[in-house]
């Protein structure tokens, strides 16, 4: 009963964040998972489905823009992450979690650096994590085609970047990030 949770959309300028927590099940091993960042989506999206057929248990979470900008995106990660743990049907004897940060957790936890790539309970909610993460901004990108968030997933890449000043703003841009706050005119160039 070993939870690993991880959490994906960090580094995005637009979206949530998103985390999974995930109980694997030692009778069914399932091969391939790493760090969601090292697999293609082609592969993730296999492993999404086999993580959610064969897991003990899984759920994940979120903390969306608007309570990134409000607590800031380490401490919505870390909300996101105790989110999806305590979304678990039963509590785990032990949490794993990427990074060197721990959420708040009524239950035993453990930071592990890279934890996604050396513990197959973090990398599977890593996976899940960006499967969903990314399936949500092909949504937003249907609402708010001009920011072409299916192609850069709301990273702050250079076309994106160009779309923000071309239309502005939209919902989900998170307003404490600086290329947003840049382009809102609350810093300057």
């Amino acid at each position: 009963m070993i939870c690993g949770t991880d959490e994906a959309g960090r580094g995005p300028i637009a979206g949530p964040v998103v985390a999974a927590a995930v109980i694997l099940d030692p009778q069914q091993p399932i091969e391939g998972i790493n760090d969601s960042k090292k697999l293609s989506e082609k592969k993730r999206q296999a492993l999404s489905e086999e993580i959610k057929a064969k897991a003990l248990y899984w759920a994940i979470a979120q903390c969306d823009a608007a309570e990134i900008d409000q607590l800031n995106i380490l401490q919505a990660s870390l909300m996101a992450m105790k989110r999806a743990v305590e979304a678990l049907p039963v509590a785990p004897e032990k949490v794993l979690v990427d990074g060197n940060k721990l959420p708040k957790l009524n239950v035993p936890a453990e930071a592990v650096i890279g934890g996604d790539a050396l513990h197959a309970c973090i990398g599977a909610a890593s996976i899940l994590a960006k499967v969903e993460r990314d399936r949500q901004m092909l949504e937003w990108h249907e609402l708010y085609p001009h920011y072409d968030f299916a192609k850069h997933k709301a990273y702050p890449t250079p076309a994106h970047l160009a779309l923000i000043k071309e239309h502005g703003v939209c919902p989900i841009h998170r307003r404490s990030f600086k290329p947003v706050m840049r382009v809102l005119g609350h810093i300057p160039e």
